[in-house]
């Protein structure tokens, strides 16, 4: 989470510096009519970095979970409401992989399991916007979104003892963000960073209801946070 809140950081730094003269008492208006129109389109570039949060049936060792960078990529499509509402529609794909560690096993082909998603999202999220300042505008949005994970292995009859963790395909989710809106002489940019938290249970335990794998969990709960770059 710190590294993508750095990255996020460092990028903002760079992409204001040239656009420092927005920021001024009276800069010139770019796109002054952009936000006017019934709907808008544009499309996303960006990364996330996924976990998950367990609830377990007894007090025993926790599942160790070590994430990593992946990335996301998607369109978009806006329908405006008035002044400071927009319905957006954001279908995408974001790739992770988590990997899994075990407590209690010997052999390390046992003890850990990589988890690799592919997700096809479909949020749909209300976005709040302040007042534009000048050449930027700041927001809040959020929503509810239904993901397709290609890599769940849910329809496998292998399960943990063959090496293969299982997943359902369908997952539901809330999600919950801030970005800005800088709209510079031929497009608008908007970077932002966004929390998404599952609302159903992911795992499909293992044929062994007494699995060293899944027999603890009680639910498992797709958490994550995505940075995404805008262009409209």
């Amino acid at each position: 989470m710190k590294y993508i809140l750095f990255f996020l950081i460092g990028f903002l730094l760079l992409v204001t510096s040239p656009m420092h003269a927005q920021f001024k008492e009276k800069p010139i208006i770019n796109l002054e009519n952009e936000d006017k129109a019934l709907l808008n389109w544009g499309y996303f570039l960006g990364f996330n970095q996924y976990d998950f949060k367990f609830e377990y049936k007894n007090d025993l060792d926790d599942v160790l979970v070590e994430k990593s960078i992946g990335f996301n990529v998607g369109l978009i499509g806006e329908l405006r409401l008035n002044e400071f509402l927009d319905l957006r529609f954001e279908p995408g794909l974001f790739y992770t992989k988590r990997t899994l560690g075990y407590k209690g096993f010997a052999d390390p082909n046992d003890a850990l399991r990589d988890v690799k998603s592919t997700y096809i999202t479909f949020p749909l999220l209300l976005k709040v916007s302040a007042r534009r300042f000048g050449n930027w505008k700041p927001y809040i949005i959020g929503g509810a979104s239904a993901s397709l994970n290609l890599g769940s292995n849910e329809a496998s009859l292998d399960d943990n003892s063959s090496g293969t963790f299982r997943m359902t395909k369908t997952l539901y989710n809330w999600e919950i963000g801030f970005g800005i809106d800088f709209y510079t002489e031929y497009f608008k940019f908007s970077p932002s960073i966004r929390g998404v938290f599952a609302l159903s249970n992911e795992l499909v335990p293992d044929n062994d209801p007494n699995s060293p794998w899944t027999g603890n969990i009680d639910a498992m709960k797709t958490r994550g946070v995505f940075v995404n770059f805008t262009f409209e």
